[in-house]
């Protein structure tokens, strides 16, 4: 076998279907834990009286420290800078679903502010400020231009020498510096200004400005997900801190994590159930079985407490996005694949009769399982997005034809062909699209045409997970035989370039694709702010999903999945 697919689609299949052990035996697999089940799961928001317990007895009230917040947030004002450290700090802590409203309300003061000093004579010259706004601004969907940095560049137009001693303000620029745009000179020139003197830093700063510093470098906020540097933020970032909403802070976001920790157990039991009683695992022997792993992308992109309905439902095609790809990759003849890819396009269940029985099997429940999320969604948000679901698992289902088919016959593709069909193959347009459904807003004839058109905001995250998988860092699941990665490709296509050249490049073309999913956040389109938010969620999720140790393990993923399940 010459050519593999299998390392770097959305599943990460292997040769054997099976995990490393060191996550199938305990991390994947969820005993049967029927205490979990005990509690039925209540909507949460802004409002909501937060309820948790331990051992069924403990309950506690958490509203009352939720409003003192609010009322500071109100009391500080929306034209002054403490207001964006305060939402810098609600983001950072994964606690902004709160405060909604507020948020919104102030960022409109402060594009106000960022838009009438760019026209004016009046200019701040406080790095912290301009930068942490610009950011805060940007994330939120506002245009504001780089320009705003040309104020703290010397007359030669580079960068003032004199800003490597303010750390803070270094930091804050750094972080804007992630959310750049293609073409934007400044903000790239920013990144490595920033960058180059915060890594000099590191040496004569003392342990605790380095551990924040160091973190800022790791784990720039903007493509790190929230709930998982909560912790980092809490270590690192509260010391030496004098606000008077730290301390209000610390316990709501304590509490928060606690209840948080507690929704996510009951909805993995939830989930673990729903797989136990679909039997797919029983019948179909090659099938894994990751209940865990596969919602843990659910808890990923959808981070607000109240979608615990959506959590649970979209982690179940996800757990057919890895069945389907085992199959293709590792169980399915050529001529039985063309059979089950045909019958997915027709999506017509007494066409099933051909296939042998394990694909009856699949095809069966995957029908079944999309026709009533179709009648969930119709119910809850009065569309039917039936037609929409079907045409991306057929999409799915082509794309993983293409490649089987190169690796039946060998056939190496160009770099670019092979990515051009990774894309769709990742499964991320499908888990996407699910999404959109899930949540119900803004379902319209324009929206859902702009989604089935897979626009950037997917197509460029899709792109991020292959590039990412395809880097090589290590095999996937103990996985044999060549492995058809982009790097691989390219190496053959440019004859001399080194291992390391090429992933240099790669990595490049995904500092290219985060660009394009930052001009996605300000550029108008149909798609709500919370679909933008999960696409995002779903590109910072896989660094952790196939960042692989030397010894095959995913140790940023363990340290995810107990920061987020365990308390």
């Amino acid at each position: 076998m010459e050519f593999s697919i299998s390392q770097s689609s959305f599943a990460t299949s292997s040769s054997t279907p099976a995990a490393p052990e060191h996550l199938s035996s305990q991390k994947w697999s969820i005993p049967e834990d029927h205490s979990l089940l005990s509690t039925p799961l209540k909507p949460l928001n802004s409002k909501t009286k937060y309820t948790s317990s331990k051992d069924g007895i403990i309950c506690f009230q958490n509203e009352q420290k939720l409003d003192d917040l609010r009322h500071a947030l109100i009391k500080v004002g929306g034209e002054a800078v403490e207001s964006l450290d305060m939402i810098d700090a609600v983001q950072r802590l994964g606690l902004d679903y709160h405060f909604e409203e507020e948020i919104d309300q102030i960022l409109q003061k402060q594009h106000i502010i960022s838009s009438t000093t760019a026209h004016g004579a009046h200019h701040p010259t406080d790095l912290h400020e301009v930068a942490l706004r610009f950011r805060l601004l940007r994330q939120h969907g506002y245009f504001v231009s780089d320009d705003v940095f040309n104020n703290f560049k010397n007359r030669e137009g580079n960068f003032n020498q004199m800003l490597r001693e303010d750390i803070k303000g270094l930091m804050s620029l750094y972080e804007a510096s992630q959310l750049s745009i293609e073409g934007e000179v400044v903000l790239e020139e920013a990144g490595k200004f920033s960058g180059h003197f915060l890594n000099s830093s590191l040496s004569h700063l003392d342990h605790h400005q380095a551990r924040v510093v160091g973190n800022t470098l790791r784990n720039p906020h903007h493509k790190s997900l929230a709930p998982f540097m909560a912790k980092n933020f809490f270590v690192s970032s509260f010391q030496g801190t004098n606000n008077r909403w730290l301390n209000i802070l610390q316990t709501v976001a304590k509490t928060d994590l606690n209840m948080v920790q507690s929704l996510h157990q009951k909805e993995v039991a939830q989930v673990s159930k729903w797989w136990k009683e679909l039997g797919l695992c029983k019948e179909l022997k090659f099938a894994r079985d990751q209940p865990i792993k596969w919602y843990i992308w659910s808890m990923a992109c959808l981070t607000n407490p109240n979608l615990s309905d959506e959590r649970i439902e979209l982690t179940k095609p996800i757990s057919f996005i890895y069945l389907i790809d085992d199959i293709f990759d590792v169980y399915g003849t050529l001529d039985e694949l063309t059979l089950f890819t045909e019958v997915v396009n027709r999506w017509e269940i007494g066409s099933i009769e051909h296939l042998p029985d394990y694909m009856k099997i699949c095809f069966k429940a995957l029908y079944d399982m999309t026709n009533e999320i179709s009648c969930k969604v119709y119910q809850k948000h009065g569309w039917n997005p039936l037609h929409s679901l079907k045409k991306t698992w057929a999409s799915l289902c082509n794309a993983f034809l293409v490649e089987a088919k190169w690796f039946k016959s060998g056939h190496l593709p160009m770099a670019e062909e092979y990515l051009k069909n990774g894309i769709i193959s990742s499964g991320v347009n499908v888990v996407m699209v699910h999404i959109f459904f899930l949540l119900g807003e803004g379902i319209t004839n324009q929206s859902v045409e702009f989604l089935n058109g897979t626009p950037a905001i997917i197509s460029s995250t899709a792109a991020i997970l292959r590039l990412w998988d395809d880097l090589g860092s290590a095999k996937d699941e103990n996985q044999d035989g060549d492995d058809g990665s982009y790097v691989k490709l390219y190496l053959n296509e440019h004859q001399g370039k080194t291992m390391e050249e090429a992933q240099e490049h790669v990595t490049n073309m995904i500092s290219e694709e985060w660009k394009k999913l930052n001009k996605e956040l300000v550029s108008p389109n149909p798609l709500p702010a919370a679909f933008t938010k999960a696409s995002l969620n779903l590109a910072r999720m896989v660094p952790l999903m196939y960042s692989y140790d030397d010894n095959q393990c995913l140790p940023s993923l363990d340290e995810y999945m107990k920061s987020m399940l365990h308390a």
